[in-house]
């Protein structure tokens, strides 16, 4: 069997034939199972990625079938909008305050649900329901608790905060979208913190008690640092989500009263859809993206590397 291979080898100028065969029949099975959804990929996200490049070069309303290419027009207007500056300072505003009270009331009631506690799963299913809402029904919804439920309550208990109407208020407006986003985001990244501490292993909790550790010293030198992938995926997906929002914005407030809680995604909506300028709307989603990519991407490599090995 050896000489064979051997022979084989050598009338091949050496190249192994059984190599060979085993590189073709792996490309033909990748390319069976990966090449439709590669296919897919390049024609949904790619082409189109690239057409929406494209587009920020011409002046193009969406509309008509003629385009006509503008430059640097669109980008030296984008950079001249203040109202987009404007939105993109109000989106910085929501997504900080948005991530960090979300995260840090999943973490606490993820904490909590995982130790002893009657009816954990019944309530888990609970705070895990906002997220199945959509949030279109879910701005419409809190709209009405805002308007016909919180200013009756606040008149009738005389609390100055509910008298007005937040969404009506341009001091509270950005408010009453964070207060919407935590309560709808709040219970997927719990479900997530909770299988972070399933994850943790007992053997060390329990060696830590041992060692006279009590609870907070354990959540911290212990069950923190190993949860860490969970921090990486809960942070990246709120922080996307936060500069990525439109459809509660749209449905509570529509950015009102007076732009004052109009982030940057439906300000892009405004400009393309409603002002048809597809050309400086993309322009605005391109610049939104590169901000978008550049912050996920540091966040998650800052936090890869506080993981600790197990």
């Amino acid at each position: 069997m050896t000489i064979r291979l051997l022979l084989a080898f050598i009338g091949n100028g050496g190249r192994c034939p059984m190599k060979s065969k085993f590189n073709k029949d792996s490309f033909i099975n990748q390319l069976i199972f990966t090449g439709p959804t590669i296919f897919i990929f390049s024609s949904v996200v790619l082409l189109s990625f690239v057409f929406g490049v494209y587009l920020t070069f011409t002046n193009w309303d969406g509309i008509s079938a003629s385009m006509s290419f503008v430059g640097m027009e669109n980008y030296l207007a984008v950079m001249s909008d203040s109202k987009l500056w404007s939105s993109l300072i109000l989106t910085i505003q929501y997504v900080f305050f948005t991530v960090t009270i979300a995260n840090a009331l999943a973490f606490f009631l993820a904490y909590a649900l995982t130790t002893k506690l009657k009816g954990s799963n019944l309530v888990r299913a609970g705070f895990f329901i906002p997220n199945l809402i959509g949030g279109i029904i879910m701005g419409v919804l809190w709209n009405m608790i805002f308007n016909y439920v919180l200013v009756p309550f606040g008149m009738q208990m005389n609390w100055p905060i509910f008298q007005v109407s937040w969404v009506n208020d341009e001091k509270m407006a950005l408010w009453a979208l964070i207060t919407v986003s935590v309560w709808q985001s709040m219970g997927y990244l719990m479900i997530i913190y909770v299988a972070g501490f399933m994850s943790v292993p007992k053997e060390l909790l329990e060696a830590g008690s041992v060692d006279g550790a009590n609870g907070f010293v354990k959540l911290k030198k212990i069950i923190m640092p190993l949860m860490v992938p969970s921090f990486v995926i809960c942070l990246f997906i709120s922080t996307k989500g936060g500069f990525m929002v439109y459809d509660v914005n749209k449905s509570l407030t529509a950015g009102g009263p007076y732009n004052s809680s109009e982030l940057i995604s439906y300000h892009i909506y405004q400009t393309a859809f409603m002002r048809q300028d597809f050309g400086k709307g993309q322009a605005e989603a391109l610049l939104l993206f590169l901000i978008v990519m550049v912050v996920t991407l540091t966040q998650t490599s800052l936090m890869k590397k506080m993981e600790v090995e197990m």
